[in-house]
């Protein structure tokens, strides 16, 4: 079967927009993650080591401001309203309570703080609470990022402006596999969003989440997907499914450690320059295999006891990994070698 790149077009968005090139077919993709591992591991650790300091690693925290209720049917997520997973639908965060987090993680080094929302897209009341909890956080010193939903006509433009610095809303999967997972929404709509946060000049955050059954090839095809975005994002998230009971997607079989790493690798060499996030699942890896991953380019991690629902590790097991592994955490300036050039 062959496979084709969904087209990724910068805000706004018209029919007549000319698509970007595919710097990364899916075949070549496909091929780095068929070579040997210890080469495999070898070329990102080269490519790593070119853009960025080894044993530096980025502390970024996320905090759920809007917890369950979602419309939506993602097969991995305890937070939709029609899945049975104990998550409750609760109300936003009163601000305090938000900037408060926001303390804690800065004291705790964390130098990215990243505001979640269950929605399906923000309504325009919702936008204005969030839009001041960015400006208290980046107050306090803190890169901000969010994670909405699909964002409408002009709403991008206003996170901008209330200093938002990253806007995150990941592709998830490979476009052949995406029905499997999502059937509320389609890929073009993640991409249309996403070419609004690009238009608004904030930076993107985007990845997907790897072990819900999908194949070699399909998650080849979500890094070229992400690899030939023009250009390709800032940050890029790589989640291991965390399997919830309640969720259509608890009790597949779990994808084997050294293909995770395998991912990591091939994201790294692909869009070089990114931040490669360690995200959802690093409870389950353990000390090895995030060690394993650091050495396949991954250099940022979301830093807490917890992530949006779903467990993460302590931050005292964080610290104690980091001093073991000889690596120390990222300071707030911005390392203009890290920012991704078109």
């Amino acid at each position: 079967m062959s496979y084709q790149p969904v087209s990724f077009h910068p805000a706004p968005v018209t029919a007549a927009a000319a698509p970007a090139a595919d710097t990364w077919p899916v075949d070549a993709v496909l091929a780095l993650f068929e070579l040997p591992f210890n080469e495999l591991l070898y070329r990102a650790q080269q490519v790593h080591r070119e853009h960025f300091d080894p044993a530096e690693v980025e502390l970024a925290t996320l905090l759920s401001i809007k917890t369950g209720g979602c419309p939506e049917d993602c097969g991995y997520c305890p937070q939709a309203a029609r899945y049975d997973t104990g998550v409750t639908a609760q109300k936003i965060l009163p601000l305090d309570t938000v900037l408060q987090a926001a303390r804690e993680a800065k004291s705790h080094g964390a130098t990215r703080f990243c505001m979640g929302a269950a929605w399906r897209s923000p309504k325009d009341h919702d936008l204005e609470q969030v839009e001041q909890m960015v400006r208290e956080v980046k107050a306090l010193g803190l890169e901000t990022c969010a994670t909405l939903g699909m964002l409408g006509e002009g709403q991008a433009q206003r996170l901008k402006q209330a200093g938002l610095d990253y806007y995150n809303h990941n592709l998830d999967t490979a476009p052949e596999f995406y029905e499997n997972i999502i059937t509320t929404r389609d890929y073009q709509q993640r991409l249309n969003t996403l070419g609004q946060v690009r238009g608004a000049g904030i930076k993107v955050c985007c990845g997907g989440i790897v072990g819900m059954g999908e194949s070699r090839l399909q998650r080849a095809g979500l890094i070229a997907q992400l690899a030939n975005m023009d250009p390709y994002p800032e940050s890029v998230p790589v989640n291991h499914l965390v399997q919830v009971e309640g969720t259509p997607l608890h009790g597949i079989d779990p994808l084997d450690p050294l293909e995770f790493g395998r991912t990591i690798a091939v994201a790294r060499i692909t869009m070089p320059k990114a931040r490669v996030r360690l995200s959802a699942g690093r409870r389950q890896m353990g000390e090895a295999v995030q060690a394993m991953c650091f050495m396949a380019g991954a250099n940022s991690i979301f830093y807490g006891d917890k992530l949006l629902t779903t467990g993460n590790p302590e931050v005292e097991q964080d610290q104690a990994l980091l001093a073991k592994l000889g690596m120390r955490a990222r300071s707030g300036a911005v390392d203009a070698r890290c920012e991704v050039s078109s």
